[in-house]
């Protein structure tokens, strides 16, 4: 299959976009920011019917209006300190309902939206495969460079702020940067499956890894292995591949917590049977005379 054109293209644009975004899936689940990335594709929604209309590159409209929609997040947030996830569902509800506005206004365009909504990653031309490589290595850059910073605006904000971090500053390029990603990785999963990318990596990760940034690591492997898997299985069952990658995904997420589960019920029964053993070994054995009764211990004699 990789004798193909399009099929090289998939495997490069799918492999950037699922390392870039199942790193930065790592940080919106600390951050309780993971339904962030579905809102975000929503609004993007809105910025392709807009190209769509205007006769503009619908792709790169989309990822303009995925920025705007992050940078609106971000301000709506600081109004609603206290129920965060209302400025989400806020930009969610004028991205979408823009876009179903826009989608009506032109009714020759409503069918090629099927591939922003499903994903079409074999389809995935040279301005998109580009714009991916352009967010994964900005994306990249700015994830290590403010490793430290987000790690301490990720856990303790608060904290962050009095230690004279620019947090809102630092947040804002955050989600700025979330939007880059989430309208890369549209045309790979779609829009209504572009959090899997983003969440189910990171929720597996989260789960099984032993400190912050073997989280990080074990997410983009993860990532990587799900949408590798997910290609392969699309060209050889013809399925598409936005719905496999996000099947595979989740079909790694649960097997991968059923196999901590039971490694930890094994591991939970061994342990408790060699604490007992050894409390057996430890213990005074007692001494019998020939008259079959109980004498010194072992430890007294």
């Amino acid at each position: 299959m990789l004798h193909y054109d399009f099929m090289q293209r998939a495997f490069c644009a799918g492999g950037l976009i699922a390392l870039i975004a199942s790193a930065l899936g790592v940080y919106l689940m600390l951050r309780r920011q993971a339904l962030m990335a579905d809102m975000l594709s929503h609004v993007s929604l809105a910025g392709v019917a807009a190209g769509a209309y205007l006769s503009i590159n619908p792709t790169l409209t989309g990822f303009v209006v995925a920025v705007v929609g992050a940078v609106a997040v971000e301000y709506v947030r600081k109004s609603y300190r206290t129920y965060s996830e209302i400025s989400i569902a806020i930009i969610m509800i004028g991205g979408l309902s823009t876009a179903v506005v826009l989608m009506s206004l032109n009714q020759g365009v409503s069918k090629s939206f099927t591939s922003y909504l499903f994903g079409s990653v074999v389809a995935v031309n040279k301005t998109e495969l580009w714009l991916m490589i352009f967010v994964s290595v900005i994306g990249g850059a700015f994830l290590f460079l403010f490793r430290r910073p987000l790690y301490q605006i990720t856990f303790d904000e608060d904290t962050a702020k009095t230690g004279g971090l620019a947090v809102n500053w630092i947040s804002l390029a955050f989600s700025v940067l979330t939007g880059m990603i989430v309208a890369a990785a549209m045309p790979i999963v779609g829009v209504l499956l572009v959090s899997s990318l983003i969440v189910l990596p990171a929720a597996l990760a989260i789960r099984i890894a032993p400190s912050f940034n073997a989280a990080i690591v074990i997410s983009m492997g993860i990532g990587l292995a799900g949408v590798f898997s997910g290609l392969s299985a699309s060209y050889e069952l013809s399925t598409p591949p936005g719905g496999t990658i996000a099947l595979v995904l989740l079909f790694i997420l649960v097997t991968g917590i059923s196999v901590k589960k039971v490694v930890l019920k094994y591991g939970t029964k061994r342990f408790r049977k060699g604490n007992e053993l050894k409390e057996l070994r430890d213990s005074p054995m007692p001494r019998f005379s020939k008259d079959g009764l109980s004498t010194k211990s072992d430890s007294a004699g």
